[in-house]
């Protein structure tokens, strides 16, 4: 007897010694995970980026970025579906477990065995805010346990209802929102407090993927999740199973109007920290015209994939612009954003050819010569160069306005030294908006500078609108945190005289009407312009206006190599047409 009580204390010092010893294991181990977690309260308060929504001429959404949030909405003042919907997909014990759900474990570790793959979670609402509000998507035992312990935290410290608003006001949906109001316009356009059912549904399952499951980045995707989550509504007893696959039938996203405005998008983007200064949502009122850009994208991919296939092209670039401001109406910086985003319509600088040929043409009219002044065509060396015509049959002297339609590469340099040489050409380029380099000798007759496809048509712009110099841009207008802000704009300027600019639009449209760019002509319409094409048909362009829309297309390899006969007079100038045929009279 004596000896079974003694096993007994001997039992029960050992079980107090474990309990103690265990406790204080237990406390240390807490203690270890818990060091570093995040002072609950400085975490609750919003941290973000300010976001940037840009929109285009007629408001219509065209990109965001940054951290996009909505008004904070109150659980009382959304549709029911939306919370019901985000618990039966998400947390169907919500409104009954303490912050961690042993019984959801338990059913996730079993479908996960049973399975052979991770096919379920067993985390609750409470612990993904814990997660998204305090801690990092690492996956560890460390970063599980502090998730738990915050889990518990929130519990402890708030209702269900602000739990579940907390929840639905900061919860990452893609695209850059935050929260189902940021969500529901971006995707949708209207307000969370307006969404339909198979809407909240679609929002309800974003947070598994956001980046991956939402309707902008895939569709097909966002729909399938949709009805998914409408089927756990139907099991839930939320709706009817004919309720649920009415409701997925209605699932619908809005076609993009523009594939490729991305380039666009970037460029607006490029010095934005610059012109607005600060940490204020941005909301600003783009000068693209989405059916324009539009326009532009189907006739470059029908140029590219058809004839300019068979002539060994394998890119292009197009920009439209009105002349009279400078506002920038498409963009294509190439043949597709998504295969990469680098844009030769703004970044990439190649020499411009006879393209450049009306700047010194420019510069020799503002030394007094005139349209109809002759010029000789006839062979000429400078030293060891000696530039070429081409197939161009010397006629001897002939006006300047010919040699300009006909692009004749001996005239253009004799032209240039009536003009008083390089530095007068290239000071007239950057008068216009030519940042150059340009070499300092006569080979900047025929283009060998550099240029971008977005300098040289605003530069023409000049020869449209009148004489004046404008500046590209992007923006319309802007609003800071809803005050309306100045866009920065820069008002058009003098930089060529009348008459000057009279007598060079006179020529550019003799270039269309009877010289090397005629296949730019368009029926019922004055159009002027100047083709230009490099050594090797290793670039191709043309740059030309009608009343006051300039284009300007360059068509190439980015490795640069040759094209197949491709001069700027033939498949640019076709481009520039059938672009122009597409635009409103």
């Amino acid at each position: 007897m004596r000896s079974r009580r003694r096993v007994a204390r001997r039992i029960a010092a050992w079980a107090l010694m474990l309990t103690i010893w265990g406790g204080l294991a237990l406390g240390l181990l807490l203690l270890i995970f818990a060091w570093d977690l995040p002072r609950p309260e400085a975490a609750l308060e919003t941290t973000r980026r300010p976001s940037v929504t840009l929109e285009a001429a007629d408001g219509r959404l065209l990109s965001t970025s940054g951290d996009l949030y909505g008004e904070t909405v109150r659980l009382r003042d959304l549709p029911l579906h939306l919370p019901t919907a985000l618990l039966a997909i998400e947390d169907r014990r919500f409104r009954s477990h303490f912050g961690l759900d042993p019984l959801g474990l338990l059913r996730a570790a079993w479908v996960n065995i049973t399975s052979g793959r991770v096919a379920q979670g067993g985390s609750t609402l409470t612990q993904q805010l814990a997660k998204n509000l305090f801690l990092t998507p690492e996956r560890s035992l460390r970063r599980k346990v502090q998730e738990a312990l915050m889990a518990l935290w929130l519990e402890s410290r708030f209702t269900k209802d602000q739990l579940l608003e907390i929840y639905l006001n900061r919860v990452y949906l893609g695209g850059g929102a935050y929260g189902v109001d940021a969500a529901a316009r971006l995707y949708f356009g209207v307000p969370a407090r307006r969404l339909a059912v198979w809407q909240s549904a679609v929002l309800a399952g974003l947070p598994r993927a956001p980046s991956r499951l939402n309707p902008r980045s895939n569709p097909r995707a966002a729909a399938e999740r949709g009805a998914e989550v409408l089927r756990a509504m139907a099991a839930t007893g939320a709706l009817t199973q004919a309720q649920a696959t009415a409701e997925a039938e209605r699932i619908a996203f809005p076609a993009r109007p523009s594939r490729d405005s991305g380039w666009f998008a970037d460029w607006v983007n490029e010095d934005l920290a610059t012109r607005f200064p600060g940490s204020a949502d941005l909301t600003l009122r783009t000068t693209l015209d989405l059916r324009i850009q539009a326009l532009v994208e189907a006739r470059l991919e029908a140029m590219l994939a058809g004839p300019g296939a068979a002539a060994d092209v394998g890119q292009g670039a197009v920009v439209v612009l009105d002349a009279s401001t400078g506002a920038v109406r498409a963009m294509a910086g190439g043949r597709d954003y998504r295969r990469g985003p680098f844009n030769r319509a703004v970044s990439a600088r190649r020499q411009p050819g006879s393209v450049f040929k009306p700047f010194v043409y420019l510069a020799a009219l503002e030394h007094g010569l005139a349209p109809d002044s002759t010029v000789s065509d006839l062979p000429l060396t400078l030293g060891r160069w000696s530039p070429g015509n081409g197939g161009w049959r010397s006629r001897g002297d002939l006006p300047l306005e010919e040699a300009l339609a006909h692009s004749v590469n001996t005239a253009a340099v004799r032209v240039l030294a009536r003009a008083g040489g390089a530095r007068e050409a290239a000071g007239v380029a950057r008068r216009l908006g030519l940042a150059g380099p340009f070499p300092n000798d006569a080979t900047i007759a025929l283009g060998t500078g550099e240029a971008s496809l977005l300098e040289l048509t605003s530069a023409f712009a000049a020869f449209a609108n009148g004489g004046m110099r404008v500046v590209p841009h992007g923006i319309a207008s802007a609003r800071a945190d809803g005050r309306p802000v100045s866009a920065g704009l820069i008002p058009p300027a003098r930089g060529i005289g009348s008459d000057d600019v009279a007598a060079i639009r006179r020529m550019l449209e003799v270039v269309v009407s009877r010289g090397s760019g005629r296949a730019a002509a368009v029926p019922g319409r004055a159009v002027a312009g100047k083709t230009g094409t490099t050594q090797d048909s290793r670039d191709a362009w043309f740059v030309g206006f009608s009343g006051n829309t300039v284009i300007g297309v360059w068509l190439g390899n980015d490795d640069a190599t040759p094209m197949d006969d491709v001069r700027g007079g033939t498949l640019p100038a076709r481009l520039f047409r059938d672009i122009m045929e597409g635009l409103p009279r």
